[in-house]
C-alpha cells in the first residue's frame, strides 16, 4: 500500500515592513484537506536550491500575496499599485522555471496566477478599477467573509477547469485590485468573470499540471465541490510524479 503524501511547496507570504515570512492557515488545511503535506518555502534562495527544491518536492503551490512589481512586466508604477515584495518576486520567477523545466504540477492562486502570466511573458492590470471599466462594477475586492463567494465564473467547455468544475459556471469569491491583461504564450484563458475579465489560464500542453484562479479556493473547499476537486485533482497530480 503506498502511503506516500505528496509534498507542496507554497510559497510565502512577507510581511516587508518587518522583513517576516508567514501563511496563512487556508492554505495548509485545503492542502492537507486534499492528502498532500505543505511545506512553505524560504525566500533567500541560491539558483542551486531552487533546482533543488523542483526536484525534491511533488507540487508547488504559488500563493497570494501583494503586488507584483510593474519593472517586471516593462511597465512603470501605476499610481493606485500596491505594496511590492521584491525578495518574493526575485524567487518567485526564478523558481517557475525551475519547476517548469522539472514538469512537476503547478497550481497559482490570487497573486499566483499573475505571477505565473508574467513569468512567462504575459502582463496584467495593475489596477482594476482605474483601467477596467464596468457598466456594473463587480466587487473583485468583496465586501464580506472570504468563505462566501461573491461572483460568477464562466468556464471554457473542454478544459482543465471545466473537468474539476463539472459545470459551465462557478461561484467564486474575489479579493484583488489586479488581474491578468494580456495571456502569456503557451497560456490559455478559460475562466472569465462577467464583462469578460480573465480568471483561469492553463497550460494546455504541460505534461502534468499547470492551472491559476484568481479567486482563492483554499477558503471555499469546505462548502463548495469545485474548490475542493480543484485541490484533489492538484495534489493528485503530485502523486503521479512519484
Amino acid at each position: 500500500m503506498n502511503t506516500h503524501r505528496p509534498l507542496i511547496a507554497l510559497t510565502p507570504y512577507h510581511n516587508t515592513e518587518k522583513d517576516e515570512l508567514y501563511m496563512r492557515p487556508a492554505y495548509l488545511k485545503a492542502i492537507r484537506a486534499a492528502g498532500g503535506t505543505p511545506i512553505i518555502l524560504p525566500l533567500e534562495t541560491e539558483e542551486t536550491e531552487l533546482s533543488h527544491f523542483a526536484e525534491a518536492f511533488d507540487c508547488f503551490l504559488f500563493t497570494g500575496g501583494p503586488d507584483i512589481h510593474p519593472f517586471f512586466f516593462g511597465e512603470e508604477t501605476q499610481r493606485h499599485c500596491g505594496n511590492v515584495s521584491l525578495k518574493r518576486d526575485h524567487m518567485e520567477l526564478k523558481l517557475l522555471k525551475a519547476v517548469m523545466s522539472a514538469k512537476k504540477p503547478i497550481l497559482g492562486i490570487c497573486r499566483g496566477i499573475q505571477l505565473l502570466n508574467i513569468g512567462l511573458g504575459g502582463n496584467i492590470y495593475q489596477d482594476l478599477p482605474s483601467q477596467f471599466p464596468e457598466d456594473f462594477p463587480i466587487a473583485h475586492s468583496q465586501p464580506f467573509d472570504y468563505s462566501i463567494p461573491s461572483h460568477t465564473i464562466t468556464i471554457t467547455p473542454g478544459s482543465l477547469l471545466a473537468k474539476i468544475a463539472e459545470s459551465k459556471t462557478i461561484r467564486v469569491n474575489s479579493m484583488h485590485h489586479q488581474a491578468i491583461r494580456e495571456v502569456a504564450p503557451g497560456l490559455a484563458p478559460v475562466g472569465y468573470a462577467p464583462h469578460g475579465l480573465i480568471e483561469c489560464i492553463e497550460m494546455p500542453d504541460y505534461p502534468t499540471f499547470f492551472l491559476g484562479v484568481q479567486w482563492h479556493p483554499e477558503y471555499l473547499w469546505e462548502q463548495d465541490d469545485a474548490a475542493k476537486r480543484l485541490f484533489g485533482e492538484f495534489v493528485n497530480a503530485g502523486g503521479l510524479t512519484k
